[in-house]
């Protein structure tokens, strides 16, 4: 067999530049010359002494503590890093105060705003002011239902300066999506903006957040962004105040509490497939060293980065993304459609701000591909070093379209992990070539692999993805979880004392990787995971509708949503019908959630203990053999599964 070829090779000055570099020669010197699966097999097997040098090469701010840094390091869950430490997120991320641009915010409308870290600083430190003034304190929840602004942000830093914990979603979320996650954790401080733009349509989001302030009584003030309006009409929320009213303006500096390592910072949301999102709660130090390892040493971001990733505040990524700022570099945010006005806008951006670092999914780049963009010819990306990928696999096509036709001379870096790490399990690395539809390697200090059915390691073929050892961003836990057995059974059920993490994937032979999907019934269109109840809920509330089965469907480069339903008796699926079905979960989920199609069967095949056997169903629909029909009530209902023709339109 022909040897594969790299599609790009670093250049000895950019390995010589790199951070990882650096740090390998200041931390392991005897490691400089012996590549990668060296230094990773150094970080996994003496994992204290990595994140303690990690520690000190990022500069973290805080008190380490005294060693040792990992207490019952032999249980996953269960061990505790750096038990010692003391430290704020946001102080970490605030560490420049100079007049250094910070954040760059643009709108889908073409409106542009900036702040400097002294700026940012101190608009954190007066909101941070307001925040105590209110009553926040340590532990508290605050909520952003927010678009991807700078004053999201802003308002993210301050409440974690305070030690409060913060939890956001993005305004396309509908009314029951907002309360299935903000209702469990009960915030006493909502954030949200007037509205946003997408696609050429102004969004408003006040009449929405009214109606949720009537469900949410732990609300005790509603802080207003204004996006759509410079002074938005705040009458039907008589708790609102807009933001520049409620700053503090007297304070000009912030106070920083410095707590423990594992204290709360984030609670994030899984796609609430069995029901409403479980909430995964990420302590401030395991996030705030997880993405100092990803952004330094993997991502080589440094202060002179200009650094952009589209995401939502939604999507975990937002998270992963606002902690770069703890490199020093500019941070753009953009709020808005990635193909408005034409579908290569992104790029547009890319050389109207001179990226240094631009990330997106790998649904964006696919979608490039099929329109036939071209932004080779028409934009300037020389200032482009690097391209990041994430939310579904990047097939073999998408890397070639991309160093074919929107740069050669870039690093590609197609990364994988998920909320549930608040990172990435297989990272990118700047000292490393590319292979056309490979991940390049396994992240430092993470004990990965891929495993059989039985958990033993397996090469050159698909299993499950899997983490042997603990790692500091291992959630805390799941809100309203006291004994921990949702979180157990979620990642360690499996396979004792290791994460299981419901990726089906394959190590190359370079050492890298290749995911092959999600091995469980979450669905990913373009990226987006998104749990059945969340579609489940919304079809219940059409009276029409008796029952359904949501499935992925294997479509192209993508995954499409099929949506199969059972009337009521004697009716058909008509048009009408489908409008009615698609408003509904668009309104109350979000558009992500609207099916591709939907499609009348005549019974839906469950489990005999009245579960609906989702997984059996996109088997069926991909003609994949389907084991252990037994454990089916209906098994012969596959049959009409398999034979529906119209999976092909």
């Amino acid at each position: 067999m022909a040897a594969v070829e790299p599609l790009w090779t670093p250049t000895s000055q950019r390995i010589a530049a790199a951070a990882i570099t650096r740090f390998t020669r200041a931390v392991r010197p005897d490691l400089a010359g012996a590549g990668y699966a060296a230094l990773h097999e150094w970080s996994v097997n003496e994992r204290e002494e990595f994140w303690s040098a990690l520690w000190d090469f990022a500069g973290i701010v805080g008190d380490k503590g005294a060693a040792p840094y990992l207490v019952d390091g032999d249980r996953l869950p269960g061990s505790r890093w750096f038990p010692r430490a003391r430290l704020n997120y946001a102080e970490n991320l605030l560490w420049r105060r100079d007049d250094g641009v910070a954040l760059v915010g643009l709108l889908e409308n073409g409106k542009r705003g900036t702040l400097t870290y002294g700026e940012l600083y101190l608009r954190v430190a007066q909101l941070a002011a307001a925040l105590r003034r209110e009553g926040v304190a340590p532990g508290d929840r605050v909520a952003g239902y927010l678009p991807n602004v700078i004053d999201a942000v802003v308002a993210m830093l301050a409440s974690s300066s305070v030690g409060a914990v913060w939890s956001s979603c993005s305004p396309d979320f509908g009314l029951q999506g907002m309360l299935d996650r903000f209702g469990q954790i009960e915030p006493k401080l909502l954030f949200t903006a007037d509205g946003y733009y997408y696609n050429g349509t102004r969004h408003a989001s006040l009449p929405r957040v009214a109606e949720a302030a009537k469900h949410l009584p732990s609300v005790q003030r509603v802080v207003v962004i204004p996006v759509l309006e410079d002074t938005p009409d705040l009458n039907g929320l008589p708790s609102a105040v807009l933001i520049d009213d409620y700053l503090d303006k007297g304070a000009t500096a912030c106070e920083f509490n410095r707590l423990p390592f594992d204290h709360p910072l984030f609670i994030m949301y899984t796609s609430g497939t069995t029901g409403k999102p479980k909430c995964i709660v990420h302590g401030a130090g395991g996030a705030l060293l997880e993405h100092q390892k990803e952004h330094l040493l993997h991502t080589d971001l440094g202060a002179g980065d200009r650094f952009l990733y589209f995401t939502t505040c939604g999507w975990m990524m937002w998270n992963w993304m606002v902690s770069a700022l703890a490199c020093g570099c500019t941070l753009i945010v953009y709020d808005g459609s990635p193909g408005y006005p034409q579908a290569d806008s992104l790029l547009g951006i890319a050389e109207q701000e001179s990226l240094t670092v631009f990330g997106t999914s790998a649904r964006y780049i696919s979608m490039l591909d099929k329109e036939g963009a071209r932004p080779a010819e028409h934009y300037d990306l020389s200032s482009l070093k690097t391209i990041l990928s994430t939310g579904s696999p990047l097939s073999a096509e998408a890397f070639r379209y991309v160093y074919e036709h929107i740069k050669q001379d870039v690093l590609l870096s197609s990364i994988s992990g998920g909320t549930d790490l608040l990172g990435a399990f297989v990272s990118g690395h700047p000292c490393l070539p590319v292979y056309a539809g490979e991940l390049q390697c396994r992240g430092l200090a993470l004990d990965v692999d891929v495993v059989d059915d039985d958990g033993l390691p397996v090469r050159g073929q698909k299993g499950e993805l899997i983490c042997r050892q603990s790692f500091p961003s291992v959630p805390t836990g799941f809100w309203n979880d006291p004994d921990g057995e949702r979180f157990h059974e979620a990642y360690f059920a499996r396979f004792p004392n290791v994460w299981t993490h419901g990726d089906y994937a394959e190590l190359t032979l370079h050492d890298g990787m290749i995911i092959h999907g999600r091995s469980d019934a979450l669905l990913n269109p373009g990226g987006v995971r998104i749990g059945t109840a969340e579609i489940y809920r919304q079809v219940e509330k059409i009276p029409e509708v008796v029952e359904s089965v949501v499935v992925g469907q294997d479509w192209g480069d993508d995954c499409r949503v099929i949506l199969f339903v059972r009337l009521q008796e004697g009716l058909r699926l008509d048009s009408e019908l489908v409008t009615a079905i698609r408003q509904m979960i668009r309104s109350n989920a979000s558009p992500r959630h609207v099916p591709a199609q939907i499609i009348q069967v005549t019974d839906i095949p469950r489990t005999r203990s009245g579960k609906i056997a989702e997984i059996a169903v996109r088997k069926a629909i991909h003609e994949e053999p389907v084991s252990n029909t037994e454990a089916l009530a209906n098994p012969e209902s596959l049959a009409q599964f398999r034979k529906l023709q119209q999976l092909s339109g």
